[in-house]
């Protein structure tokens, strides 16, 4: 297999996830205060959401790799 074939199938997987999970959440710490010896950070949650278009793009990007590199010119 080459890298062109395995670059197909992870935009494939990177598709089809991004479609049926549609976000996923990260936590970002932030520095509030510092005073002195005393310093006061906050956790903050981060959502990020994956626009239906760009999952359907990956998988015809995906696809479309795949089926060209399979074909013999």
């Amino acid at each position: 297999m080459n890298v062109v074939k395995l670059m197909a199938i992870a935009l494939i997987i990177a598709g089809i996830l991004g479609l049926v999970y549609g976000s996923f959440t990260y936590t970002k710490e932030t520095q509030e205060a510092k005073l002195g010896p005393l310093e006061l950070s906050v956790k903050d949650a981060q959502t990020v959401y994956i626009p239906t278009w760009v999952g359907v793009g990956a998988i015809l990007v995906g696809g479309g790799l795949l089926f060209f590199t399979s074909k013999k010119l």
